[in-house]
């Protein structure tokens, strides 16, 4: 029974957990990481995968925000009420795309 029940412990903890990271540290990093982790009470793995989980949506939503000058703000809302007309470019496509679909 004990296979058995080891073999569920194996699947579940595969399954939970299906994707591996390695990285090698100097002395100096993994003694600062363990002193962080043991001061939150997390094994180093925790911590280091709370950390790089948290840094990772950090930068994720600090480059998902376009922040734009009042000047940058006023052109781009101008750029949308007053679009361009179409140039030479641009229509030449419009006209192979109309071609190509048939309309």
């Amino acid at each position: 029974m004990r296979t058995t029940a080891s073999r569920t412990q194996k699947k579940s903890a595969s399954a939970a957990k299906p994707y591996r990271f390695d990285a090698r540290l100097n002395k100096a990093q993994k003694q600062l990481i363990q002193r962080a982790a043991d001061i939150e009470g997390r094994t180093m793995t925790d911590f280091v995968l709370h950390s790089a989980e948290l840094a990772a949506q950090r930068t994720i939503e600090e480059n998902s925000v376009l922040t734009l000058s009042a000047e940058q703000a006023e052109q781009f809302v101008d750029a949308i009420l007053n679009p361009a007309e179409p140039g030479p470019v641009l229509r030449a496509a419009a006209r192979r795309y109309k071609r190509i679909m048939g309309r």
